[in-house]
């Protein structure tokens, strides 16, 4: 009898919870533009990072890359977190990109790649800090 009195209960507990979406599910409004709570007017990225084709991605992850590094240690090095500072165009990474990295192999990419988020892991401390302080984290 108490076996099939907990089937019937989990049974019942299942259907409700398959039946009915949960309330984060509800008000989950899928968006293709931009958001940010924090410097809304970010750059974008370049034409032809936002274009790349997919076998060639980790080109534009290293740019990212470079960028987030090149950003955190920027805010350390002027004790800052404006915008300007936090979210500055992507020239800079992209000058880096492309004096350094474009003719190189893949792996050799995916290397520089791991060395830029060390670099950015390392001062992310810090800067969070700097930026939490200013309320622009």
């Amino acid at each position: 009898m108490k076996r099939r009195g907990i089937d019937t209960t989990f049974f019942t507990l299942a259907l409700l919870l398959a039946a009915s979406p949960s309330s984060a599910e509800r008000n989950l409004v899928p968006s293709l533009e931009r958001s940010f709570d924090v410097c809304p007017d970010r750059p974008l990225e370049t034409e032809w990072m936002q274009k790349i084709p997919l076998r060639q991605a980790y080109q534009r992850v290293l740019v990212q890359d470079i960028y987030r590094a090149q950003n955190l240690e920027r805010i350390v090095e002027t004790d800052s977190c404006g915008c300007e500072i936090r979210f500055p165009s992507w020239d800079a990474a992209e000058a880096v990109f492309r004096e350094r990295y474009a003719s190189d192999e893949r792996w050799e990419m995916l290397q520089a790649s791991d060395a830029y988020n060390r670099r950015a892991n390392g001062a992310r401390p810090a800067a969070k800090a700097i930026c939490e302080a200013a309320g622009n984290w």
